[in-house]
């Protein structure tokens, strides 16, 4: 059972086109400034999906200040009782890369306020960003463009946006659109095509590979062994090259493979109670964000 001394704020924040990001906040009463953590969700997620908001408590209750939010276009409904359904698959087609890394910077800066910073007392000094999956890709590639950032946690992340053939690309094209299903809602998700004209056009910004080259501050790397979503390949690869950039920040750089686990860690959605795996996950980012 989560700390009942946590407080939880559901918020609004403005991104950039003057959308809202629906956003919690977790912490705990301090006198000290708490360190900021940063959830970042992958591909048809949401803030709220399986195991995010037990992952938060768990993080608040260690004295961390615990932010989750929504990308503006990430398909959910504005609405409360909405945020944990895909009711808008009409924004989530028009979805791109840049606007997720967009609507990320855009809850640092509001984060980054004084005033803000101020109300709720965390460290806008000490900033961490946790990514999974797709979501690992955007947190790897707003801290090395964002000086900002202090450390980084990819879980199951992707090394590459681009994870489509040549064959399904054309087709794409062709079609403007393609279709992908959600088995668990048993939905149809369609994807414009303006999805991989903004690969095209941002190449050099949405390159994950060249950004985990560029940054220096400490980096956790965890991964699932037995992950079908995401292979684990795909963090050794960045954890590889991390340290051929930066070999005096091996010490800084941790990749953990862990066992008879998968892309979730065992956790599905709706969230039916820990596993062992989600729990020390939870245990290496603890220790990771304390020292």
């Amino acid at each position: 059972m989560s700390d009942i001394s946590i407080k939880r704020n559901s918020i609004k924040i403005k991104n950039r086109h003057g959308d809202d990001l629906n956003t919690d906040l977790r912490y705990k009463e301090s006198t000290g400034k708490l360190p900021l953590v940063i959830l970042c969700h992958g591909f048809k997620g949401f803030k709220d999906w399986g195991c995010f908001p037990y992952m938060m408590d768990k993080l608040a209750e260690e004295n961390n200040f615990c932010v989750s939010f929504n990308y503006s276009y990430n398909g959910t409904g504005d609405k409360v009782e909405e945020q944990s359904d895909f009711t808008r698959l009409d924004l989530f087609a028009k979805n791109t890369f840049s606007r997720e890394l967009d609507d990320l910077g855009s809850v640092i800066d509001y984060l980054c306020e004084n005033d803000n910073a101020s109300k709720y007392n965390y460290d806008i000094n000490d900033i961490t960003l946790i990514g999974h999956s797709r979501g690992g890709g955007i947190a790897i590639l707003k801290t090395a463009e964002d000086r900002r950032i202090k450390k980084l946690i990819a879980l199951s992340t992707v090394n590459d946006f681009d994870r489509y053939s040549d064959a399904l690309k054309t087709k794409w094209k062709e079609a403007g659109f393609f279709e992908v299903l959600n088995s668990r809602t048993n939905q149809m998700m369609r994807m414009d095509y303006t999805l991989m004209e903004d690969l095209e056009n941002n190449a050099e910004r949405l390159d994950i590979r060249k950004a985990i080259t560029k940054i220096t501050v400490p980096v956790l790397f965890i991964h699932g062994e037995q992950d079908l979503t995401v292979d684990y390949s795909n963090a050794e690869d960045l954890y590889s090259r991390r340290i051929e950039a930066h070999p005096d920040l091996k010490d800084s750089t941790k990749l953990s493979i862990i066992k008879n686990t998968g892309h979730t860690f065992g956790a599905v959605h709706p969230f039916a109670g820990t596993t062992d795996a989600l729990d020390n996950v939870i245990k290496l980012i603890s220790g990771f964000l304390k020292n």
